[in-house]
């Protein structure tokens, strides 16, 4: 059985599972920037950020929208309040198993 079917929100949490990816979202938090933006804070080239905004972009945790000749990408409250859900459903049983 697919991870997909047992956990829905299986495409966020493989988004946001990668290092690269949490920190182009820590990067969005604070302002929308284009590719060139990202890349100039991150040790990647603007080929990768192009393909990790993909990855975040299908898993609906980022949108863009086009400024002139460039997209400026921005969280998606949409995809984050998925992975808000999905880490809520925990937080009742934290004090269960940890002491």
């Amino acid at each position: 059985m697919a991870t997909d079917q047992v956990i829905p929100e299986a495409p966020v949490l493989d988004a946001v599972g990668d290092g690269t990816r949490r920190a182009i979202l820590e990067l969005l938090a604070r302002s929308p920037r284009s590719v060139g933006e990202l890349a100039a804070e991150l040790p990647v080239g603007r080929p990768a950020v192009s393909l990790h905004l993909k990855v975040l972009r299908e898993a609906g945790l980022v949108t863009s929208s086009p400024a002139g000749t460039r997209n400026v990408y921005r969280l998606d409250s949409t995809g984050l309040a998925v992975l808000r859900a999905y880490l809520d459903r925990f937080g009742w049983e934290v004090g269960r198993f940890v002491e």
